[in-house]
């Protein structure tokens, strides 16, 4: 599979419902997990909300969302990401080391629960990234 490039949207607690009317306008398939689903819940009441929720469309398009859990702040206006995506970990290992070049990086990119690598960088310029390296 080659690397993907598409936006990841955080939500409050609506992520769910998001996703349904973007799958509506859009069309294709929703995949979504739990807090539960991964044990990954902050509280009781992270266990229904979206750890990581994906939409692929007809006409190519994916869109990836997530909730807040509980603990972490929900800043409006600074609540989307762009995602990084594939099983290429040379290339992707590059992006992520270039981004973080004069950046912040907020999640080391380590191997996940889910069982891939997976690592967040604030860029020079303030911009969100969110890079995967697929467990193949």
């Amino acid at each position: 599979m080659a690397s993907r490039l598409n936006p990841y949207i955080q939500f409050e607690s609506s992520a769910r419902e998001a996703m349904e009317f973007y799958q509506s306008v859009f069309g294709g398939e929703v995949q979504s997990n739990t807090f539960a689903e991964f044990g990954a819940s902050h509280g009781p009441d992270d266990d229904n909300k979206l750890m990581h929720s994906q939409l692929e469309t007809p006409s190519g398009f994916t869109l990836m969302a997530a909730d807040t859990p509980q603990g972490m702040p929900y800043n409006p206006g600074e609540n989307m990401a762009i995602s990084l995506s594939g099983d290429d970990g040379e290339e992707l290992r590059g992006y992520y080391a270039k981004l973080s070049d004069g950046g912040k990086v907020t999640v080391p990119l380590e191997k996940q629960m889910w069982g891939d690598e997976f690592g967040m960088v604030t860029d020079k310029f303030g911009v969100s990234w969110m890079v995967n390296v697929a467990n193949s």
